[in-house]
């Protein structure tokens, strides 16, 4: 399978302070990797390289094979969409204009308008004026406008940081949608739960440096105790070791009906995180 992004040595520096230090990663077509860490770790900063909006200083940056820095030319910026924290949107416009004038540029019919819409839960809003929007309906035109002309490449920046739970679950699901038609997504997130249910693949990033990389299921196998806990009847939580000693325990327990549920000790991607970096991701 293809790399998508493929990413080596890179390094960013901003007066003489370090922003990302010695970064190499690789994604491949079709998956949707997540840039975890705190605010002020370089997720953006990475998202403005490869989106040609910033160079590095150091190492090479690689999108669809070429040099990040020529997406630039305007036949390749077509095939990737971005959410930042800049909206870009016309404020005096509603929202199914700002989204007609982007079918314009991205030569895309005025019929997929609807479809964004109801991935980002805004299709009953469509007339609402942009500068009468609440922040997290004016996050969701920008979702919508990311995933209008269908890219091949989406960067997602903190997509979900202004929603609620509710929103946030619709826009999962049109991510899954875009997934599932090819698109290969590069998700910058301190949500570690938001990263478990969207990501394939993780990397932690602390103060500018890569501490991780994996799959959500490896890194909670590669960092769980040797433990089980064992709700009984009685409310109380028994953690047993595995093994024979355990599995003994556990004969008993059973065989006695005193066993409600049973939970293996695997860390949260976040435990993990405050682990090997000592921060929380806040």
């Amino acid at each position: 399978m293809e790399n998508i992004i493929e990413v080596q040595s890179l390094a960013k520096l901003f007066a003489n302070q370090t922003a990302l230090e010695d970064v190499s990663f690789q994604i491949k077509k079709g998956e949707t990797f997540g840039f975890l860490g705190p605010s002020g770790s370089g997720k953006t900063t990475t998202i403005k390289i490869l989106t040609a909006q910033m160079a590095q200083t150091d190492g090479e940056a690689y999108v669809f094979g070429r040099p990040a820095h020529l997406l630039k030319d305007p036949a390749q910026r077509g095939r990737i969409g971005v959410l930042t924290d800049n909206s870009g949107l016309y404020e005096r416009l509603s929202i199914y204009d700002n989204l007609k004038l982007y079918c314009g540029l991205y030569n895309v019919p005025h019929s997929r308008i609807d479809e964004v819409l109801e991935m980002v839960n805004l299709k009953d809003e469509r007339k609402k004026v942009v500068s009468k929007l609440s922040k997290g309906m004016t996050q969701r035109v920008t979702l919508a406008r990311a995933f209008l002309h269908k890219p091949d490449l989406l960067f997602l920046d903190e997509p979900t940081s202004a929603l609620d739970p509710v929103n946030s679950r619709h826009i999962y699901r049109g991510l899954d949608q875009l997934k599932e038609n090819g698109t290969t997504i590069f998700l910058t997130t301190h949500d570690m739960n938001e990263a478990e249910l969207l990501c394939d693949r993780v990397a932690f990033l602390n103060k500018g440096k890569i501490q991780l990389i994996g799959t959500p299921k490896q890194l909670r196998k590669q960092y769980a105790d040797n433990t089980i806990s064992v709700e009984l009847d009685n409310g109380h939580i028994e953690v047993l070791e595995k093994g024979e000693k355990g599995a003994q325990r556990m004969y008993q327990l059973m065989s006695e009906n005193k066993v409600v549920s049973v939970n293996s000790n695997e860390p949260t991607l976040g435990d993990i995180f405050v682990e090997i970096t000592g921060r929380k991701l806040s």
